[in-house]
């Protein structure tokens, strides 16, 4: 478990720096809470935008997109409704949930992976 959560932790931070090259704010990282939690919250282009990172070494697992599944997508939203609430956002903040997927190093933004899901 240990070494999956260093390998975890490096993934995202090489996930922040393509984000923060193209334009995101990075806010937070590793937000928690008995929820779940979100590996980055950024702003960009006027969102508040929750991110999640997925990386595969090959293609015997799939796309790393696909491991972001319904369930995952419900636990992620419930925790950026606890972050706005905890953090007092605006209701009217507009809000996305990006998934940063990396396969043998190259990485790609998906904008809008999916929507809210209470």
């Amino acid at each position: 478990m240990k070494h999956s959560r260093a390998v975890g932790a490096a993934y995202e931070t090489q996930a922040a720096q393509y984000l923060e090259a193209r334009g995101y704010r990075i806010r937070d990282r590793n937000f928690r809470c008995r929820m779940g939690e979100i590996d980055l919250i950024a702003e960009e282009g006027g969102y508040l935008v929750f991110i999640e990172v997925k990386y595969r070494s090959g293609i015997q697992t799939g796309e790393p997109q696909e491991a972001v599944n319904y369930r995952k997508q419900q636990k992620i939203c419930r925790t950026a409704a606890y972050y706005c609430l905890t953090r007092k956002i605006p209701p009217q903040q507009p809000c996305r949930f990006d998934v940063a997927a990396c396969r043998k190093g190259a990485w790609q933004i998906i904008k809008n992976a999916f929507d809210y899901v209470p």
